[in-house]
């Protein structure tokens, strides 16, 4: 044990070259940055309550299904310091405060931060929501915590971030269009911008790890494979309401987002291809026995999800959240 996390420390510094070449090219500068207020009615202007209506207006024609989606998504993007603590917790990494990790950290949340803010401003503005229940989620969601099978591994963790931003692209992009379709515009735009930042975030994780793939093939591949086994889970999968238990929320919110089709389990499965092939993982050469058994399984998994999904029926149930209002 004492071996391979020495040699995870040393993959991580010849990592942690590359990611300061590369970080501005995955990060952009902060004064360029686009901030919330951008894109929210302007409190200091005279036509702020005009554009409040108008906001509440476009807001009213949202589908339950999809209010209920993006209220999930605003609170996970809002449990925010969960993600930044785990990803200081991983392990071979000096977390020194100048380090290039802790530098990378910092900037990534950072920018992680002003989605939640700005969909948070838009949903109480929007007069759909009952702010105080999606607050309470909010506040258990931080302080639940959450476990998503990484653990303090650096392999691991890259592989779940590669996927998890992989994925919010995804819902945000399908939120912003069908935003669009219920006639909300500027939801619309601000589902827009989010999609664009978890795009970049995804291209870098996806970067590092396929740099920790070309030093340390094997290790890589059963990180992998271990995270397929498991299964990859929502960062909010303990997401819950007022008098439920920890995860029983989380059902009804995906139901709803499968129901509109915002993530399904065909999107689970195409992102895995995309990784597979952008990672080279049937190419992968110079594998160990237990590299090129890890390997099978990934390469046959796609196949057998899509038949599982296949069966899969859509989700009829309805049910009441307490975050909407009326």
């Amino acid at each position: 044990m004492k071996f391979f996390a020495e040699q995870r420390r040393e993959v991580m510094m010849h990592i942690e070259k590359y990611m300061l070449e590369k970080m501005w090219d995955f990060l952009k500068p902060i004064e360029e940055n686009w901030q919330p207020s951008d894109l929210l009615p302007d409190s200091t202007r005279d036509s702020f309550f005009t554009e409040i209506k108008e906001l509440q207006e476009s807001a009213r024609g949202l589908s339950y299904d999809l209010v209920a989606v993006l209220i999930g998504d605003t609170i996970t993007e809002e449990a925010l310091p969960t993600y930044e603590s785990w990803l200081t917790m991983v392990e071979g990494v000096d977390m020194s405060e100048d380090n290039g990790w802790m530098k990378w950290t910092r900037h990534w949340t950072a920018e992680e931060n002003r989605h939640g803010d700005l969909l948070n401003k838009y949903l109480y503005l929007s007069g759909r929501v009952d702010m105080r229940a999606m607050e309470v989620s909010t506040q258990f969601l931080i302080a639940d915590g959450f476990d998503i099978g990484t653990g303090t591994d650096p392999y691991r963790n890259f592989i779940y971030t590669s996927f998890q931003e992989m994925a919010t692209n995804v819902s945000h992009r399908r939120v912003a269009a069908l935003a669009k379709k219920d006639g909300d515009g500027l939801l619309a735009k601000m589902c827009g911008v989010i999609a664009s930042d978890e795009a970049r975030h995804a291209k870098a994780y996806k970067h590092f790890m396929t740099k920790i793939f070309e030093v340390d093939p094997n290790e890589a591949m059963v990180a992998f494979e271990d995270m397929m086994r498991q299964k990859i889970v929502m960062p909010a999968h303990f997401l819950r309401e007022v008098g439920l238990k920890i995860g029983q929320t989380f059902g009804h919110f995906t139901d709803a987002a499968q129901r509109l089709g915002v993530y399904t389990a065909l999107d689970y499965v195409d992102i895995m291809k995309t990784l597979i092939e952008e990672w080279h993982i049937e190419s992968m050469p110079d594998l160990n026995e237990a590299g090129e058994k890890a390997r099978d399984y990934i390469m046959r998994l796609p196949d057998r999800l899509v038949r599982v999904a296949e069966r899969m029926k859509n989700p009829h149930l309805e049910y009441k959240f307490t975050w909407i209002a009326g």
